[in-house]
């Protein structure tokens, strides 16, 4: 198979799922989220139901997303410190590149509005979403302590981690609510706190 049909059909490939994604997110606002099926998102998308589950495992997971990459990238920042660099500086470089990976997958101003919504008010997502920002938090910690070694102590890595995504969550949360662009909000938080621990 030739570069331009793999080409063509990794196209083909995201078209559909960023149609199940608006698909799913315009049956949300209209009927909420427990309310609405997959066999709904596909037909809406129109695509069949195992098309659905080609994508996405489960409801849940359409809305939640493989987090992984943009994790890895704030990882990746965090394992190498600038000569000079002060830990709040090195933990918003680590966040400006988990933005940057996360845009690159961004589905549209609309769709992540109403992710955020989501997230914030069903209860079931609500509660995912903090065990997956504890454990990656726990995972940004390690990484930060052991990019100032005999410098930071657990807790204090601890302490500037969740500093920042504490800020991050509260912004995008305000932003969501009052319906503003929730990039900007963020990155707005991530500076201000890094500005306040210098």
């Amino acid at each position: 198979m030739g570069d331009t049909e793999v080409g063509l059909r990794e196209l083909k490939k995201e078209r559909t799922r960023r149609a199940l994604l608006r698909a799913a997110y315009r049956l949300f606002e209209e009927k909420g989220y427990d309310q609405t099926t997959t066999t709904e998102i596909a037909r809406a998308a129109e695509v069949s139901s195992g098309t659905f589950f080609n994508y996405f495992a489960t409801k849940e997971e359409l809305v939640l997303g493989d987090r992984s990459a943009i994790i890895e990238a704030g990882l990746r920042v965090l394992r190498r410190r600038d000569p000079g660099e002060v830990p709040a500086d090195l933990v918003a470089r680590a966040f400006d590149a988990m933005l940057a990976t996360e845009q690159g997958d961004d589905p549209g101003d609309e769709v992540g509005q109403s992710r955020a919504r989501l997230l914030f008010t069903v209860p079931a997502l609500y509660g995912a979403v903090l065990q997956r920002t504890f454990a990656s938090q726990e995972r940004m910690a390690e990484a930060l302590r052991a990019s100032f070694p005999g410098e930071l102590d657990d807790l204090q890595a601890a302490t500037i981690v969740g500093a920042f995504v504490g800020a991050g969550m509260a912004a995008v949360r305000a932003a969501a609510d009052r319906d503003k662009p929730l990039t900007p909000a963020l990155m707005s938080a991530i500076h201000l706190v890094a500005a306040n621990f210098r």
